[in-house]
């Protein structure tokens, strides 16, 4: 089952879209607009998360917080860029997300520093899946994909415990499908 949400996850419609070039713009913006929502619910979570983290794990926390700050200013210029406007509402699957980042606070900080990795994780294998030189958003692709930011999902899985997680780690997954499927929505 983990396996099929993985592939759904990361090998999804949208995401070929955008590899082909096919993805129309109402669609990415929407998409673009609601992940904007979602990275700044994920710097709340993650800054909550590093607070009552373990030592070992602080810096490479700390390094993510700083590196969603960046993705939040990164995001107003592109948005800027292609006429969208970040100050929209949460659409169902954005609110679904948040809801699950706000749980995530109440558990055991070994299953939310795992979930942080899926969610990671799923994001860098998605959007490797979307890579393609000819791609109009090959710019969009090569940001998050970038070797900083595998590094750092590198150094999240160090301190992942996906064995015994399999529910928190399915509910990433239905999560992440059902942003993509916002977007084309």
């Amino acid at each position: 089952m983990l396996d099929a949400l993985w592939t759904a996850a990361t090998r999804h419609p949208f995401l070929d879209a955008v590899r082909d070039g096919t993805i129309g713009d109402a669609d990415f913006d929407r998409w673009l607009a609601q992940d904007a929502l979602f990275v700044a619910d994920l710097l709340t979570f993650q800054a909550r998360l590093l607070a009552r983290a373990p030592r070992p794990a602080q810096g490479v926390l700390a390094g993510g917080c700083v590196a969603l700050v960046d993705e939040l200013d990164w995001f107003e210029s592109k948005s800027a860029e292609r006429g969208v406007d970040l100050e929209q509402p949460a659409l169902a699957a954005t609110a679904a997300y948040r809801e699950l980042l706000q749980r995530l606070d109440t558990m055991p900080v070994d299953a939310a520093l795992t979930a942080l990795w899926v969610i990671e994780r799923v994001y860098l294998l998605a959007w490797s899946s979307a890579i393609s030189s000819t791609s109009p958003l090959r710019e969009f692709v090569e940001h998050w994909t970038a070797p900083g930011f595998t590094a750092y999902v590198d150094a999240l899985g160090e301190l992942a415990t996906p064995e015994g997680a399999e529910d928190v780690v399915a509910e990433v997954l239905t999560r992440e499908v059902a942003f993509w499927d916002m977007a084309l929505a």
